[in-house]
């Protein structure tokens, strides 16, 4: 079979948050049908056609570590959505199970008693939607206290801890406006407030950008990218946009027809595609986003203050533009004609050819 289970990395399987152990889902009545025919193989539409069950996920397994950004990441159909909503529950795992670390350990959330569930939903996971999830005849402030309203919180720490949230997410002048009077930016800023005042370790994030137009969107993933930095979640991410998954993920879990292609960080994904479905999307992305001084090095010494292999690209590209090298802290050298060979071949195929 063309697909293997994927396991993360060993470093880091301390203060794992979420894992994914042998996860399939399938949505029908009889999914012991469908089973044996995802274990030889048989895509999606040749099980429907067999037994009229339809794969969701099959075989899944991965952690997430506390504090990561793990991006899902797939075409539509890939199954990523699915097994985001099986973190809370939302969507039933046939075979395999998810846990979920509530502070003490890990806890079978597959399994769970519906008491267990409930717990785990209101101050473990919260969720971010693509479409808002927004009450349009409530203000700004009333949407973003709902989770701490649901779980009986009094008024005034509700009010207290939805004042430091609406800060977070500079709405604090939009406070006692209806949310059908913001843009769609400012609404989904109203999603993560909501999700981030629950003060639950663990945020799933299903495409929650997706609809909104490319200068937004970039805002917005530069501000989750600076409350994450304060706030140090664990989010869970959706996504079918390669550079907002680059730019956003710690790793990339990339999936096709239900079943984990690869994973691993972007540099690793772009430098070794496993197969054409990997290498097709890589070869879209835009390489500024990911190489750095590293991805650049070659032999050789250079004149002035050396800088550090981590060194992203476009810093980089603005050193050369007044000096034809740049020396790195480990003694190798990035010039300008070395800069360009990368940037036309971000895998190297051709150096390794």
């Amino acid at each position: 079979m063309r697909h293997a289970n994927l396991i993360t990395d060993p470093k880091l399987t301390a203060g794992v948050a979420v894992r994914f152990d042998n996860v399939s889902i399938v949505f029908g009545d009889h999914p012991d049908r469908a089973l044996p025919l995802m274990d030889e193989g048989m895509s999606r539409a040749e099980i429907q056609a067999r037994t009229g069950q339809v794969l969701g996920v099959h075989d899944c397994s991965l952690s997430v570590a506390e504090g990561e950004i793990l991006v899902l990441m797939g075409l539509s159909g890939s199954g990523k959505s699915t097994l985001l909503r099986a973190v809370n529950g939302l969507n039933p795992v046939c075979r395999g199970k998810v846990e979920v670390c509530d502070g003490n350990g890990l806890v079978d959330v597959t399994h769970a008693d519906p008491q267990t569930l409930r717990r785990i939903r209101q101050t473990r996971v919260a969720m971010v939607f693509q479409q808002f999830g927004l009450l349009p005849w409530r203000t700004v402030r009333e949407n973003v206290g709902l989770g701490l309203e649901l779980s009986g919180m009094g008024k005034a720490e509700r009010r207290d801890r939805v004042d430091a949230q609406l800060k977070l997410v500079n709405l604090t002048d939009w406070a006692e406006r209806k949310v059908g009077e913001l843009s769609g930016g400012m609404q989904q800023r109203v999603g993560l407030a909501r999700a981030f005042a629950t003060e639950a370790p663990i945020l799933l994030m299903d495409e929650p950008f997706s609809a909104l137009d490319p200068l937004i969107r970039a805002k917005l993933q530069d501000e989750l990218l600076d409350l994450q930095s304060t706030l140090k979640r664990t989010i869970v991410f959706v996504s079918h946009d390669l550079d907002e998954a680059f730019k956003l993920g710690n790793r990339i879990a990339l999936m096709e027809g239900g079943r984990l292609v690869q994973m691993g960080t972007a540099r690793e994904i772009i430098a070794n595609p496993v197969d054409e479905y990997v290498a097709e999307f890589v070869a879209h992305m835009n390489p500024l986003g990911v190489l750095t001084a590293e991805d650049m090095a070659e032999p050789g010494a250079a004149e002035g203050t050396p800088i550090a292999p981590e060194t992203p690209v476009i810093k980089v590209m603005e050193l050369l533009k007044t000096v034809p090298a740049v020396a790195l802290t480990d003694g190798r050298r990035i010039t300008r004609e070395g800069v360009i060979a990368r940037l036309i071949d971000p895998r190297g195929t051709a150096a390794k050819a």
